[in-house]
């Protein structure tokens, strides 16, 4: 390092060089006691040293929460979201997926996870003012082939469901070649895929979503009950190079997982009568738990949606953790336009 660069006595900077430290980060990894004695410099002097490398270090200045509230286009991760693409479902979660974390979803089969994926990754298509962000999405399929089909029937029916968006702005956008497809048949090659492919992809801008549906299917196959400590190794290493991602190129990360059964004894007259309450919990553990921003869960009800939207299944979304979302839950429907929620249904 210059160290005439910093504001100090030329004496002291003349200590510094004499004692052959080369980094500011050097500097602060010495107590004040090694300074001395490296230096030869009285405690005043080391502490003006320590404060201008501090200075020098510090890249962002300390902002005020109430700073970043009024000044929301210099803060754009803490105030925008990614649209799920349903004004409904985008009050549930406050505006849609925040941009910088992990989300997860979970659910039993059938719940409509997919679903939700699929309409992610043409929401982030769209124009900022419309809830996108302007780019791709890639789309990790770990134990299913990507369902093609499927997005083709949602990317013809954008402009009945996207209603409030102008429909040159749609045709403008082509949703299936910016939906990059990549499949993962163990960890590690979820592994290359994420430190090797996704950096270039996002260092070019072309996309700003990244989907893993499943997460919980290759560590299924891969990790036997006894190795739970070398499972949750490589969940937080994982976890690790997501995050890495999300913060540095503020893209939001979903990831579908599975769920696990639970079987808990209700009462005494019904386990003598062989009944027992069933509860499924979200797989992989507290390891995975606690690389999530938020986990939201999907599940499928029995009963049939009201009009307009009648002879479809009625879904279930559960705000389960996050930390700008109170636990909530909001009903919706999916048809042949794709996820929608439902108005006064959600508690």
């Amino acid at each position: 390092m210059d160290w005439e660069q910093l504001d100090l006595h030329p004496r002291i900077i003349a200590a510094v060089n004499k004692a052959n430290i080369k980094s500011a980060r050097e500097i602060l990894t010495y107590s004040v006691v090694d300074l001395q004695r490296v230096t030869q410099l009285s405690v005043t002097d080391i502490q003006r040293l320590q404060k201008a490398v501090s200075a020098t270090l510090q890249k962002d200045a300390v902002v005020t929460a109430l700073q970043m509230y009024r000044e929301k286009t210099n803060f754009p991760s803490q105030h925008l979201k990614l649209s799920l693409g349903c004004n409904v479902l985008n009050n549930l979660l406050r505006g849609g997926l925040p941009l910088v974390g992990i989300t997860e979803l979970a659910g039993e089969s059938s719940a409509g996870k997919t679903q939700f994926a699929l309409q992610l990754c043409l929401s982030v298509q769209y124009p900022v003012e419309y809830g996108g962000l302007g780019a791709g999405a890639v789309y990790i399929c770990t134990e299913d082939a990507f369902p093609s089909k499927r997005l083709q029937e949602l990317i013809k029916q954008q402009s009945k469901l996207r209603a409030e968006v102008p429909a040159d702005v749609i045709h403008k956008i082509r949703f299936g070649d910016r939906i990059f497809i990549e499949h993962a048949a163990d960890v590690d090659m979820l592994t290359v895929c994420i430190t090797k492919r996704l950096p270039i992809l996002l260092l070019r801008g072309q996309i700003r979503l990244i989907v893993i549906d499943s997460i919980a299917a290759l560590f299924r196959c891969e990790f036997a009950a006894r190795d739970a400590v070398l499972k949750a190794k490589h969940l937080q290493t994982l976890g690790a190079k997501l995050h890495h991602l999300s913060s540095s190129f503020t893209t939001p990360v979903f990831c579908i997982n599975q769920v696990t059964d639970t079987v808990k004894e209700t009462d005494s007259v019904l386990t003598h009568c062989g009944l027992q309450e069933r509860k499924v919990l979200p797989a992989l553990g507290i390891s995975w738990s606690n690389q999530l921003l938020m986990r939201l869960m999907v599940s499928r009800t029995q009963r049939t949606a009201p009009p307009p939207h009648t002879g479809s299944i009625l879904r279930t979304m559960e705000v389960i953790f996050a930390p700008h979302i109170p636990q909530s839950t909001c009903y919706y429907v999916i048809d042949m336009e794709g996820v929608k929620g439902i108005d006064g249904e959600g508690t």
